[in-house]
């Protein structure tokens, strides 16, 4: 997420109300996470195990809770809480919006876009041309919708990054500040759920379809011209490389690649990153061919068994 307006590094101590390490006038440009931080930005950490991973990521700006060496051309903000701080930031810099309509004021409508009736537009929505929007989808603010895209009804773009902190007495939401962006001719089928990115953007490439009941988590990128079948649940942080299909029920955990041209096979778990232009099938998905393999080997177990006990 990067702020509309340059801030310095003794702005934001002064809204967090906390101590600093370096220059009071270090540009502070905007907020992410660590995997997609770029110079500029602000990266959080609260765990030792972590600290040499954000120290040494592309952020130029750790908020840290331990008062460490600073890398040089880096600069630190010293909090008891990065977590509750970085939220705090969230909140300060993109702060949430009651809806005052049904279709907002500031949404940005494309030529010859069809929005059927109870479809809800969040604030700050832009919307290309010759969309169709069916009936009871809801998108939530600051979405990004190209040219060409047809959503079913009950889909929702924008909800919530399903990311939690556990402290011993509850749960503590990470607050979302990013958004979904639907590039060109990408078609969603009815009741999917697309979460916005953590503080970057939830990204469906150009040219993609998806069927009914498919959930996509925070901050995940798919390529253009992908297929993705009924009830496949991906978790955030996931790469799904150009020309990707997807079998219905397959379940991707969070932040592994699929390469190009892969094909996952219904009711698959991916649990690593694949490589492309292969098929995979099982829980833990494996090549295909290898996969049967085993299951033909598995097969044969209870008549091994016999002949042992046979001997």
């Amino acid at each position: 997420m990067k702020f509309l307006k340059a801030q310095t590094l003794q702005d934001i101590a002064t809204i967090l109300a906390c101590d600093f390490v370096g220059d009071a006038n270090f540009p502070v440009l905007g907020m992410n996470e660590i995997h997609v931080v770029t110079p500029g930005d602000i990266v959080f950490v609260d765990h030792p195990k972590y600290y040499d991973k954000a120290l040494a990521s592309a952020a130029t700006i750790v908020l840290i809770n331990k008062k460490v060496d600073c890398p040089e051309g880096k600069a630190l903000l010293i909090s008891e809480e990065p977590f509750s701080d970085f939220n705090k930031l969230t909140n300060h810099f993109n702060p949430f919006k009651r809806a005052t309509s049904v279709v907002a004021d500031s949404a940005v409508i494309g030529k010859n876009t069809v929005i059927q009736p109870n479809a809800f537009v969040g604030n700050n929505v832009t919307i290309g041309d010759d969309c169709l929007i069916h009936s009871n989808v809801v998108i939530y603010d600051n979405t990004v919708i190209g040219n060409g895209c047809t959503i079913h009804s009950g889909t929702i773009l924008g909800a919530d990054a399903f990311y939690y902190k556990n402290r011993p007495e509850k749960f503590d939401k990470l607050i979302s500040g990013g958004n979904v962006v639907l590039e060109d001719n990408v078609d969603l089928g009815a009741l999917c759920t697309i979460d916005k990115g953590v503080t970057a953007s939830t990204t469906i490439g150009e040219g993609t379809k998806i069927d009914n009941q498919v959930h996509v988590g925070h901050d995940t990128v798919i390529g253009k011209r992908c297929l993705i079948a009924s009830q496949v649940g991906i978790a955030g942080c996931v790469v799904i490389e150009d020309f990707v299909t997807i079998w219905g029920q397959a379940g991707i955990t969070s932040g592994v690649t699929i390469g190009e041209k892969a094909i996952i096979s219904a009711q698959s778990g991916v649990s690593k990153s694949l490589p492309g232009y292969k098929s995979y099938f099982g829980s833990p998905a494996d090549e295909f061919r290898k996969k049967y393999k085993e299951l033909a080997s598995i097969r044969l177990i209870p008549g091994i068994i016999d002949k042992l006990e046979n001997l």
